[in-house]
């Protein structure tokens, strides 16, 4: 391979093992591409980095706030959260806010994300069950948009659902797209996924990030722009909720203290708001950023090192913020016996927009 290729590389003994081809895209709040790598407008699954978005549908429905959801509940409907028991908790107190029960929740029980909570489990003999899906608060907030609608809570997780056309056209909004150039899938929790250009994720989380700041970046009536603020603010002030202990989106978000929030989608994409910053600013921005990864194969490791790299090489964060996530950006390859056998290394440069020409900024930004 030569330097200039879009792969991140692992070694043995300096032997490459593997090699795993990146896409990134890095937006600003309007839309506009700052930075690239791999194909920025690759056609992709959101998957759970879409649960911004698809609360954002919910919260938007008439009626919701009378159901009294604070933003811990907001960050467990943004949530793929590790089965904790205060997730497994809060989705039950969700349901009973909406005087729903486990029952009416179309998502199934699974192994949990977190290795421990499912250690815990496998010594109880216990067979978890829907409040224990990763994805229950996004169902739960999905029991409530419906019942706020009035179109009833079954079959709410259908594509021809009232409640998910309504997701559907918010989904294409935020993405600047015609709802018609939106495609949909069905995802692991057995809700539709969306599927868009890999930029336009990015743009989403710009927009999340603007909104923060008080700046709706030309996002149509103020309530939308308060909507989009409060999601960002939930996740990033209960971290703890969207993930789970030694995850990495909860380790992100709490490392940047409110800055930043940060969102997995399963087979390996990644999304990042940024508030504006004198950061952003150096960057050629005057507001918030949004960053989108995908990695071509799936591997959540290598998503993770690479989200990390691209931070580095933006300059988002003070390095001693950027070395609490240290473990994520270089995980260690290491046998049985706990010696090193390889590495992880980065050769890829990213790519400043067309518009940028040759520009000096990605002096820093390339390696």
């Amino acid at each position: 391979m030569t330097p200039s290729e879009d792969f991140v590389v692992t070694d043995r003994g300096g032997i490459v093992e593997n090699s795993h081809r990146v896409h990134a895209a890095v937006v600003d709040a309007k839309g506009r591409r700052l930075y690239a790598l791999g194909n920025p407008e690759r056609m992709m699954l959101a998957r759970s980095a879409a649960k911004p978005a698809q609360a954002l549908a919910i919260l938007e429905t008439e009626g919701f706030a009378g159901y009294g959801f604070d933003d811990a509940d907001i960050a467990l409907m943004c949530a793929s959260h590790s089965s904790e028991e205060r997730h497994i908790a809060r989705t039950r107190t969700m349901l009973s806010k909406i005087k729903a029960e486990e029952a009416d929740l179309r998502c199934g029980g699974h192994p949990s994300l977190s290795e421990t909570v499912n250690r815990s489990w496998i010594k109880q003999d216990f067979v978890p069950t829907a409040v224990c899906s990763n994805c229950s608060g996004k169902h739960v907030g999905m029991l409530a948009g419906a019942r706020a609608i009035g179109a009833g809570m079954e079959g709410y997780h259908l594509p021809d659902h009232p409640m998910q056309g309504r997701v559907k056209r918010t989904v294409a909004e935020l993405c600047d797209l015609d709802v018609r150039d939106v495609e949909w899938g069905i995802d692991g929790c057995n809700l539709p996924t969306p599927a868009f250009p890999l930029d336009r994720l990015a743009r989403i989380y710009a927009k999340l990030a603007a909104a923060a700041d008080g700046d709706g970046a030309g996002e149509g009536p103020s309530t939308r722009g308060a909507a989009l603020a409060r999601i960002f603010h939930a996740m990033a002030h209960h971290p703890d909720m969207v993930a789970g202990e030694g995850r990495y989106c909860t380790a992100l978000m709490r490392a940047f203290n409110g800055a930043v929030i940060g969102k997995l989608g399963a087979d390996a994409s990644y999304a990042i708001g940024v508030r504006a910053s004198d950061e952003t600013r150096r960057l050629g921005t005057d507001g918030a950023l949004g960053i989108s990864v995908k990695i071509e194969d799936g591997n959540l490791e290598i998503l993770y090192a690479v989200v990390m790299e691209i931070l580095e090489r933006l300059g988002i964060g003070s390095p001693e913020i950027r070395s609490q996530l240290a473990p994520f950006h270089h995980p260690q390859r290491v046998n049985t016996m706990g010696v090193t056998t390889g590495g992880v290394s980065f050769p890829f440069k990213m790519r400043g927009s067309k518009a940028d020409g040759d520009d000096p900024r990605l002096a820093a930004l390339a390696r």
